[in-house]
Parts: C-alpha cells; structure tokens; sequence
C-alpha cells in the first residue's frame, strides 16, 4: 500500500500508565501530593531567596533559577499524567505531544546547562575568592543565565522539528506517559537516521561539555579544599558547594538511571516506566529539600521569612 494514501496521525494515546488499572486512584493521589510538594518547595525556596537581602549572591541567583526550571519542568508532564489517570483518557494531540516535548527537552536541557554554571561559580568561589566578585558580576550572571535558557530551548527546538518532521501514519500509541523524543521517534514510518545522528551530535557535544564543566570544576574545588590546613576551614569551604554537588549527583544519576541502564526482562515495561519518573517528577522534589537542609543561609533565610508571615498573621 502507497505509505501516502495512509491517515496521517493527528492525536497520540499515552500508554505509560495504562496497564497499571487497579493503582490508578492511588497514583493520582501520590503524584498530586508529590506535584504540590514541588511546588510549595521550590516556590518556598524563590520566596526566601527574593525577601532575603542577603542571599541576593550569583549563588543564589543560580538557585533561584534552578527552582524555577524545577517548577516548569514537571508542569510540563505531570497534570496531563493526573488528567490521564483522573480520566481514563490517554490522548493527546499531535501539537499537545510536540508542545510537551518541546518544553520537556528545553528545561531539562536548561537544568543541564544551569548546573555547570553553577559548578564554575563554585569554582570561581572557591578557587579565586580574592576575584570573585569582580569575575561574577551581576552583568555576567545574567548573561550566564540568559545562555543557559537560550542554549536550552534553542537545542529543543532543534530536536522538535527534527522528531515530528518524521511521517506517523500507523501506530500512536506512545509507550510512555509523556511524550518523549525516544518513544516518539519509535513510532515513526519514515527514516528515523538524521534525527538520530542530530541527538547523537548534538546531545553528544552539548551533555559531555556539560558534564566535563561540572566535573573538572568539582575536581579544582576538592584539589583547593584538601589543600586548607585546618578541619574546620574544610569544613567551612566545602559546605557552600555541598548543596550543589548533592544536586548534580542525583541529577546525573536518575539521567543515568533512566536512559542509560540495561534493559532487562526481569523488568515490567510498567516498571520501567515508573522508574523514569525518578527524571522528571522526584528530582525536582527533592532539590528544594537538600537545599533547604543542607544549606545553613537558606535554613536560616526560611525560619525567618516564616516567623515573619506567622507574625503578620497574628496582626
């Protein structure tokens, strides 16, 4: 048959949370608690941050960003999945898909980015405190800023048009709960070897600079650290970057978790499936808590911002 006299796919069904019936209400109910979690989180942590004079630092003014990535990046996915899972109703348009994938690729790949910039203000920090101040100015934090969302988007632009360029004419079904690049691609009649090559290049390029960033500056701020002679200087040095390599850790380690770990039929696809929530929906809990917990300023910035909301309400 002519590929060509097919019907053109114009709505996707999202099978990631369909073969799980009896656990659907109880789902709904985990993932709504762990959504406003997320929000209340990092929104606590923007409102802190904001009201607090004195953590208005690049540091912080990178945190404040990573929340703000952490509060896009599950909205992008987890109220269509509780719609799913209210409703029973898995579709989703063809624009809603590469709307949802678009933002999803974007922010996380932003949240990539972002943790580099991150990772060498630290080292900046750390390793020239003599400089810092005159190498991060507010100038060049938010030029940094700017080029993380602009890298991140940009890249998921790219890797948008490359995926639905693709022809879908037979199956929609997306074995997933969300539409990503992967799964879509899967469904594709068409070639699917330069959209490939363009993720493998390109993602290739941009995830292993990123990677290689965060990693040689982890390597100069331990290298300074073990050279301070007192415990307590150590102590003190390390602390400020411990929130953040915390963050890069889980981060790193769910993307590794999810994409990288060998597929084996011990494993449900239902499973799997759920295992990749680790990515998109329980990181993003998750930083706001080891920020807020491991981080002395931050605490103290909340107990504050707190009391001073419960005074205003005994008023």
């Amino acid at each position: 048959m002519d590929i060509y006299n097919l019907t053109t796919v114009t709505q996707f069904i999202l099978i990631g949370l369909s073969d799980l019936p009896e656990v659907r209400y109880p789902l709904f109910v985990v993932f709504a608690i762990i959504y406003q979690i997320t929000l209340v989180g990092n929104g606590t942590i923007l409102l802190a941050i904001g009201t607090e004079k004195k953590l208005h630092t690049p540091m912080y003014y990178f945190l404040a960003n990573l929340s703000l990535v952490d509060i896009f990046c599950p909205s992008a996915t987890v109220p269509k999945m509780l719609q799913n899972l209210l409703t029973e109703q898995q579709s989703i348009s063809f624009l809603g898909c590469a709307l949802q994938l678009y933002f999803l690729v974007a922010l996380v790949g932003t949240e990539v980015f972002l943790l580099a910039v991150m990772a060498y203000d630290r080292y900046v920090a750390i390793c020239f405190p003599l400089h810092y101040m005159f190498i991060m100015t507010k100038a060049h934090c938010v030029q940094l800023t700017a080029g993380t969302w602009a890298a991140g988007f940009l890249n998921s632009l790219l890797h948008t048009v490359s995926t639905f360029h693709l022809s879908f004419f037979k199956s929609n079904r997306v074995n997933q709960y969300y539409c990503d690049i992967p799964p879509v691609m899967a469904l594709s009649c068409s070639s699917t070897y330069v959209t490939e090559m363009l993720i493998l290049v390109v993602g290739g390029i941009l995830g292993i600079s990123t990677f290689l960033i965060t990693f040689i500056s982890y390597i100069y701020i331990i290298s300074t650290i073990l050279k301070i002679q007192s415990v307590e200087g150590k102590h003190k040095v390390f602390s400020t970057c411990a929130s953040h390599l915390l963050v890069v850790c889980l981060f790193y380690c769910t993307a590794i978790l999810t994409y990288i770990r060998p597929s084996s039929s011990k494993h449900s696809p239902a499973r799997d499936r759920l295992i990749s929530m680790l990515y998109g929906v329980i990181t993003p809990m998750l930083n706001p808590m080891i920020y807020s917990l491991k981080n002395t300023e931050v605490k103290e910035a909340l107990r504050r911002f707190l009391c001073h909301r419960a005074c205003l309400q005994q008023l």
